[in-house]
């Protein structure tokens, strides 16, 4: 695992955990960091080389490892999840990520247990599974927008640490991300949006019905990280009005997800010798 000189237990200092408030995060804070945005662009691409290495060691031991890793990605709208999949999972090689983004729900998955499209999701042996907003959503949003009744909401915090436990137990490392920005930063990023015609696809008008929930998301926020923040699968709150160190420390979450998994390269199911004698020189 990569530990630059600019960098000391970034991963701790983002960890959610007793007594944790989200409205003590200054989004525009580098926790753990003391590089500027030149030196964390240098170690981005530095740990890419890492990170791609450890991903293929994974993927190469699918068929002898039950182990997966699993990052979820959670944020308001123009957190940067998306630049997170592009220059942070974009560095491995896409063979062996599966991608997921959670979006509305279907008729289908409505009539399921709203655990029930994320359970299928989740990355098989060898596989890195991303998912660019996830089950969170349904106590989030679900809580927000009042999708459920009050105490099936509450009924769900309890359901996904039993659902996190059990993919733990069946051998997926599961790093859970939440890139925390201002609303200032949003409006920028959104202006931004309607400004340039390059952005346009990324804008959506609901993003504004939503953001004026602001302070209702930030109290749903709240209660999911320390509802389902555990030892086993922690929240880590990432501050994001920096984009390069949003992406920056998430890598390093990923580095060390992958680091603990302490794989090599699996053993070759053939004749190493005999093959050599048959190819020749």
């Amino acid at each position: 695992m990569r530990e630059s000189g600019r960098m000391s237990d970034l991963a701790a200092a983002l960890r959610v955990g007793p007594g944790f408030t989200l409205a003590d995060i200054d989004p525009d804070s580098t926790p753990g960091y003391r590089g500027d945005h030149d030196d964390g662009d240098k170690d981005l691409a530095k740990g890419a080389v890492e990170l791609d290495g450890l991903q293929e060691r994974l993927f190469a031991n699918k068929d002898h490892d039950p182990r997966s890793v699993l990052l979820v990605l959670q944020g308001m709208d123009t957190a940067g999840k998306g630049g997170i999949v592009r220059h942070v999972v974009g560095s491995v090689d896409v063979q062996g990520v599966r991608l997921r983004a959670f979006k509305k729900p279907t008729e289908e998955e409505l009539a399921h247990d709203f655990l029930w499209r994320v359970r299928r999701e989740l990355p098989g042996p060898g596989y890195l599974g991303v998912f660019d907003r996830s089950h969170y959503e349904d106590v989030l949003i679900g809580r927000v927008r009042e999708l459920a009744p009050a105490e099936e909401i509450e009924r769900r915090y309890g359901a996904i640490v039993d659902f996190e436990n059990e993919a733990i137990a069946a051998g997926t490392v599961i790093v859970k991300a939440m890139l925390h920005i201002s609303a200032e930063e949003q409006h920028d990023r959104l202006a931004e949006r309607l400004e340039r015609p390059d952005k346009y696809w990324k804008f959506n008008p609901g993003d504004l019905a939503e953001r004026a929930l602001w302070s209702d998301y930030q109290e749903a926020y709240q209660l999911a990280l320390e509802r389902t923040s555990t030892s086993a699968a922690p929240w880590h709150v990432v501050p994001a009005n920096r984009k390069w160190y949003a992406r920056l420390a998430v890598q390093q979450l990923l580095l060390e997800a992958f680091a603990s998994l302490g794989q090599g390269w699996p053993p070759p199911d053939f004749d190493v010798d005999e093959q050599r004698r048959l190819l020749g020189d």
